[in-house]
Protein backbone atom coordinates (compact mmCIF):
# COMPACT_ATOMS: atom_id res chain seq x y z
CA UNK A 1 0.00 0.00 0.00
CA UNK A 2 3.07 2.42 0.74
CA UNK A 3 4.51 1.94 -2.48
CA UNK A 4 1.42 2.22 -4.43
CA UNK A 5 0.77 6.00 -2.53
CA UNK A 6 4.63 6.44 -3.18
CA UNK A 7 4.20 5.87 -6.83
CA UNK A 8 1.05 7.56 -7.05
CA UNK A 9 2.54 10.86 -5.72
CA UNK A 10 5.27 10.61 -7.74
CA UNK A 11 2.91 10.53 -10.77
CA UNK A 12 0.78 13.50 -9.21
CA UNK A 13 4.01 15.66 -8.56
CA UNK A 14 5.68 14.33 -12.41
CA UNK A 15 1.99 15.42 -13.89
CA UNK A 16 1.81 19.19 -12.01
CA UNK A 17 5.56 19.64 -12.73
CA UNK A 18 4.84 19.34 -16.30
CA UNK A 19 1.76 21.23 -16.88
CA UNK A 20 3.58 24.16 -14.94
CA UNK A 21 6.54 23.75 -17.14
CA UNK A 22 4.13 24.17 -20.24
CA UNK A 23 2.62 27.15 -19.06
CA UNK A 24 5.75 28.94 -17.86
CA UNK A 25 7.25 27.89 -21.81
CA UNK A 26 4.13 29.27 -22.91
CA UNK A 27 4.90 32.59 -21.21
CA UNK A 28 8.21 32.64 -22.77
CA UNK A 29 7.18 32.07 -26.06
CA UNK A 30 5.06 35.29 -25.31
CA UNK A 31 7.82 37.29 -24.17
CA UNK A 32 10.09 36.24 -27.09
CA UNK A 33 7.01 37.17 -29.28
CA UNK A 34 6.62 41.16 -27.86
CA UNK A 35 10.47 41.53 -28.02
CA UNK A 36 10.58 42.25 -31.61
CA UNK A 37 13.11 41.64 -33.93
CA UNK A 38 15.93 40.65 -32.17
CA UNK A 39 18.54 38.00 -33.50
CA UNK A 40 17.75 34.48 -32.86
CA UNK A 41 20.99 33.83 -30.62
CA UNK A 42 20.65 36.78 -28.43
CA UNK A 43 16.96 35.97 -27.55
CA UNK A 44 18.93 32.59 -26.85
CA UNK A 45 21.45 34.03 -24.81
CA UNK A 46 18.79 36.20 -22.32
CA UNK A 47 16.56 32.72 -22.42
CA UNK A 48 19.90 30.92 -20.72
CA UNK A 49 21.43 33.70 -19.08
CA UNK A 50 18.88 34.31 -16.34
CA UNK A 51 18.08 30.66 -15.73
CA UNK A 52 21.89 30.42 -15.21
CA UNK A 53 21.93 33.21 -12.44
CA UNK A 54 18.60 31.86 -10.99
CA UNK A 55 20.28 28.72 -10.41
CA UNK A 56 23.24 29.85 -8.99
CA UNK A 57 22.27 31.36 -6.56
CA UNK A 58 19.84 29.02 -5.65
CA UNK A 59 23.00 26.34 -5.46
CA UNK A 60 24.77 29.00 -3.49
CA UNK A 61 22.39 28.22 -0.65
CA UNK A 62 22.52 25.00 -0.27
CA UNK A 63 25.14 22.99 2.06
CA UNK A 64 26.57 21.42 -0.96
CA UNK A 65 26.82 24.35 -3.07
CA UNK A 66 28.29 23.87 -6.59
CA UNK A 67 28.94 20.17 -5.91
CA UNK A 68 28.43 17.77 -9.30
CA UNK A 69 28.16 13.74 -8.95
CA UNK A 70 31.36 12.56 -11.24
CA UNK A 71 29.23 9.67 -12.40
CA UNK A 72 26.40 12.46 -13.59
CA UNK A 73 28.69 14.83 -15.76
CA UNK A 74 28.29 12.53 -19.24
CA UNK A 75 24.68 13.30 -19.17
CA UNK A 76 24.79 16.73 -18.23
CA UNK A 77 26.79 17.21 -21.58
CA UNK A 78 24.56 15.57 -23.31
CA UNK A 79 21.99 17.14 -21.91
CA UNK A 80 22.68 20.27 -22.87
CA UNK A 81 24.29 19.78 -26.02
CA UNK A 82 20.79 18.64 -26.99
CA UNK A 83 18.89 20.93 -25.27
CA UNK A 84 20.69 23.49 -27.29
CA UNK A 85 20.51 22.25 -30.63
CA UNK A 86 16.85 22.05 -29.90
CA UNK A 87 16.71 25.39 -28.84
CA UNK A 88 18.54 26.70 -32.03
CA UNK A 89 16.91 24.61 -34.27
CA UNK A 90 13.11 25.97 -33.07
CA UNK A 91 14.21 29.36 -32.66
CA UNK A 92 15.48 29.34 -36.21
CA UNK A 93 12.81 27.52 -37.69
CA UNK A 94 10.74 30.16 -36.28
CA UNK A 95 12.23 32.64 -38.39
CA UNK A 96 12.56 30.77 -41.88
CA UNK A 97 8.46 28.97 -41.66
CA UNK A 98 5.70 30.04 -40.67
CA UNK A 99 5.22 29.63 -36.70
CA UNK A 100 2.44 27.65 -36.05
CA UNK A 101 4.31 24.74 -38.66
CA UNK A 102 7.73 25.47 -36.43
CA UNK A 103 5.10 25.02 -32.88
CA UNK A 104 4.26 21.80 -34.37
CA UNK A 105 7.36 20.40 -35.23
CA UNK A 106 8.55 21.11 -32.07
CA UNK A 107 5.48 19.11 -30.00
CA UNK A 108 7.34 16.11 -31.66
CA UNK A 109 9.25 16.13 -28.22
CA UNK A 110 6.97 14.31 -26.67
CA UNK A 111 7.29 11.42 -28.99
CA UNK A 112 10.76 11.49 -29.20
CA UNK A 113 11.08 11.32 -25.31
CA UNK A 114 9.79 7.98 -25.52
CA UNK A 115 10.87 6.66 -28.03
CA UNK A 116 14.63 8.14 -26.38
CA UNK A 117 13.36 6.61 -23.00
CA UNK A 118 13.31 3.24 -24.31
CA UNK A 119 16.76 3.01 -25.48
CA UNK A 120 18.50 5.33 -22.66
CA UNK A 121 16.53 4.57 -19.92
CA UNK A 122 15.07 0.99 -20.57
CA UNK A 123 11.65 2.53 -20.11
CA UNK A 124 8.90 1.11 -22.28
CA UNK A 125 5.43 2.37 -22.56
CA UNK A 126 1.93 0.16 -23.23
CA UNK A 127 0.34 0.25 -26.11
CA UNK A 128 -2.09 2.61 -24.57
CA UNK A 129 -0.01 5.05 -23.66
CA UNK A 130 1.45 5.15 -27.26
CA UNK A 131 -2.34 6.01 -28.16
CA UNK A 132 -2.68 8.32 -25.68
CA UNK A 133 0.15 10.42 -27.08
CA UNK A 134 -0.81 10.07 -30.71
CA UNK A 135 -4.19 11.15 -30.18
CA UNK A 136 -2.79 14.20 -28.02
CA UNK A 137 -0.24 14.86 -31.66
CA UNK A 138 -3.17 14.80 -33.38
CA UNK A 139 -5.37 17.40 -31.16
CA UNK A 140 -1.69 19.46 -31.84
CA UNK A 141 -2.55 19.48 -35.37
CA UNK A 142 -6.12 20.70 -35.39
CA UNK A 143 -4.85 23.50 -33.03
CA UNK A 144 -1.66 24.27 -35.19
CA UNK A 145 -3.13 23.17 -38.58
CA UNK A 146 0.48 23.08 -40.20
CA UNK A 147 0.41 23.92 -44.30
CA UNK A 148 2.86 22.93 -46.98
CA UNK A 149 5.58 24.55 -45.34
CA UNK A 150 6.56 21.52 -43.40
CA UNK A 151 7.54 19.67 -46.27
CA UNK A 152 10.68 21.72 -46.64
CA UNK A 153 14.46 21.86 -44.91
CA UNK A 154 13.27 24.32 -42.45
CA UNK A 155 11.08 21.71 -41.41
CA UNK A 156 13.73 19.51 -40.54
CA UNK A 157 15.22 21.77 -38.89
CA UNK A 158 12.63 22.12 -36.92
CA UNK A 159 11.63 18.14 -36.55
CA UNK A 160 15.50 17.72 -35.66
CA UNK A 161 15.00 20.36 -32.73
CA UNK A 162 11.65 18.25 -31.79
CA UNK A 163 14.07 15.66 -31.20
CA UNK A 164 16.98 17.37 -30.06
CA UNK A 165 14.66 18.32 -27.08
CA UNK A 166 12.81 15.42 -26.63
CA UNK A 167 15.91 13.55 -26.12
CA UNK A 168 17.34 15.95 -23.95
CA UNK A 169 14.74 15.59 -21.28
CA UNK A 170 15.16 12.06 -21.21
CA UNK A 171 18.98 12.66 -19.86
CA UNK A 172 17.45 15.01 -17.56
CA UNK A 173 15.51 12.18 -15.95
CA UNK A 174 18.52 9.71 -16.32
CA UNK A 175 20.60 12.33 -13.95
CA UNK A 176 17.99 13.02 -11.85
CA UNK A 177 17.29 9.37 -10.82
CA UNK A 178 21.27 8.94 -10.48
CA UNK A 179 20.56 11.46 -8.00
CA UNK A 180 21.69 14.99 -9.85
CA UNK A 181 20.06 17.98 -7.82
CA UNK A 182 17.75 19.90 -10.25
CA UNK A 183 19.10 23.27 -10.11
CA UNK A 184 22.70 21.65 -10.92
CA UNK A 185 20.92 20.69 -14.10
CA UNK A 186 19.85 23.68 -14.94
CA UNK A 187 22.71 25.73 -14.40
CA UNK A 188 24.91 23.36 -16.09
CA UNK A 189 22.56 23.39 -19.19
CA UNK A 190 22.06 27.35 -18.96
CA UNK A 191 26.22 27.96 -18.80
CA UNK A 192 26.37 25.60 -21.54
CA UNK A 193 24.05 27.03 -23.29
CA UNK A 194 25.59 30.27 -23.11
CA UNK A 195 28.92 29.70 -23.45
CA UNK A 196 27.85 28.42 -26.88
CA UNK A 197 25.96 31.03 -28.18
CA UNK A 198 28.25 33.93 -26.75
CA UNK A 199 30.83 34.24 -29.42
CA UNK A 200 27.32 34.79 -32.46
CA UNK A 201 25.96 37.06 -29.94
CA UNK A 202 29.25 39.61 -29.67
CA UNK A 203 29.97 39.06 -33.83
CA UNK A 204 26.26 40.14 -34.10
CA UNK A 205 24.96 42.54 -31.07
CA UNK A 206 22.01 44.52 -32.17
CA UNK A 207 20.85 47.09 -29.37
CA UNK A 208 17.78 46.48 -27.60
CA UNK A 209 15.12 49.10 -26.59
CA UNK A 210 14.29 49.31 -22.80
CA UNK A 211 11.02 47.11 -23.75
CA UNK A 212 12.87 44.29 -25.90
CA UNK A 213 15.54 44.19 -22.70
CA UNK A 214 12.36 43.91 -20.34
CA UNK A 215 10.58 41.42 -22.54
CA UNK A 216 13.78 39.49 -22.76
CA UNK A 217 13.99 39.59 -18.89
CA UNK A 218 10.62 38.27 -18.41
CA UNK A 219 11.70 35.54 -21.22
CA UNK A 220 14.48 34.49 -19.39
CA UNK A 221 12.61 34.14 -15.74
CA UNK A 222 9.65 32.69 -17.61
CA UNK A 223 12.41 29.81 -19.55
CA UNK A 224 14.19 29.24 -15.76
CA UNK A 225 10.94 28.72 -14.00
CA UNK A 226 10.21 26.01 -16.95
CA UNK A 227 13.57 24.47 -16.90
CA UNK A 228 13.43 23.84 -13.18
CA UNK A 229 9.93 22.57 -13.60
CA UNK A 230 10.55 19.81 -16.42
CA UNK A 231 13.76 18.55 -14.28
CA UNK A 232 11.49 18.25 -11.37
CA UNK A 233 9.38 16.53 -13.71
CA UNK A 234 11.45 13.74 -14.82
CA UNK A 235 12.64 13.26 -11.60
CA UNK A 236 9.40 12.40 -10.58
CA UNK A 237 7.89 10.17 -13.16
CA UNK A 238 9.37 8.79 -16.39
CA UNK A 239 8.37 10.17 -19.78
CA UNK A 240 5.83 7.48 -20.61
CA UNK A 241 3.39 8.76 -18.01
CA UNK A 242 3.53 12.46 -17.88
CA UNK A 243 4.94 13.36 -21.42
CA UNK A 244 1.63 14.00 -22.66
CA UNK A 245 0.76 16.65 -20.43
CA UNK A 246 3.64 18.53 -22.10
CA UNK A 247 0.88 19.14 -24.68
CA UNK A 248 -0.93 21.47 -22.15
CA UNK A 249 1.44 24.36 -23.57
CA UNK A 250 -0.64 24.37 -26.64
CA UNK A 251 -3.90 25.27 -24.33
CA UNK A 252 -1.09 27.62 -22.42
CA UNK A 253 -0.39 29.03 -25.81
CA UNK A 254 -4.34 29.33 -26.62
CA UNK A 255 -4.90 31.49 -23.25
CA UNK A 256 -1.90 34.25 -23.59
CA UNK A 257 -2.81 34.50 -27.00
CA UNK A 258 -6.52 35.29 -26.22
CA UNK A 259 -5.65 37.21 -23.40
CA UNK A 260 -2.55 39.54 -25.04
CA UNK A 261 -2.82 39.48 -28.54
CA UNK A 262 -6.67 39.16 -28.79
CA UNK A 263 -6.75 35.98 -30.75
CA UNK A 264 -10.12 34.12 -30.89
CA UNK A 265 -9.80 30.32 -31.62
CA UNK A 266 -11.59 29.01 -34.69
CA UNK A 267 -13.78 25.52 -34.64
CA UNK A 268 -10.60 23.28 -35.58
CA UNK A 269 -9.01 24.50 -32.49
CA UNK A 270 -11.64 24.12 -30.39
CA UNK A 271 -11.49 20.40 -31.44
CA UNK A 272 -7.93 20.08 -30.45
CA UNK A 273 -8.51 21.37 -27.16
CA UNK A 274 -11.18 18.50 -26.54
CA UNK A 275 -8.90 16.01 -27.71
CA UNK A 276 -5.64 17.22 -25.75
CA UNK A 277 -7.90 17.74 -22.54
CA UNK A 278 -9.53 14.14 -23.00
CA UNK A 279 -6.29 12.41 -23.43
CA UNK A 280 -5.00 14.31 -21.14
CA UNK A 281 -8.12 13.73 -18.41
CA UNK A 282 -7.19 9.93 -19.13
CA UNK A 283 -3.61 9.08 -18.64
CA UNK A 284 -4.56 11.18 -15.12
CA UNK A 285 -6.92 8.98 -14.16
CA UNK A 286 -4.41 6.14 -15.08
CA UNK A 287 -1.67 7.28 -13.44
CA UNK A 288 -3.84 8.06 -10.01
CA UNK A 289 -5.16 4.02 -10.22
CA UNK A 290 -1.05 2.73 -11.07
CA UNK A 291 -0.46 0.13 -8.68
Amino acid sequence: MQTKRYMQSGHMKGIVCIILAAFFFSLMSVFVKLSGDVPTMQKSLFRNLIAAVIAFVTLAGTPEKFSIRRDCIGGLLLRSLFGTIGILCNFWAIDNMIISDANMLNKLSPFFAIIMSCFILKEFPAKREWLLVAAAFAGALFVIKPTAGVASFPALVGALGGFAAGTAYTFVRKVSTQGERGPVIVMFFSAFSCLSVLPFVLADFRPMTLFQTLMLLGAGVSAAGGQLSVTAAYRHAPAREISIFDYSQILWAALFGFLIFGAVPDLFSVIGYVIIITAAAIRWSWSRNTA
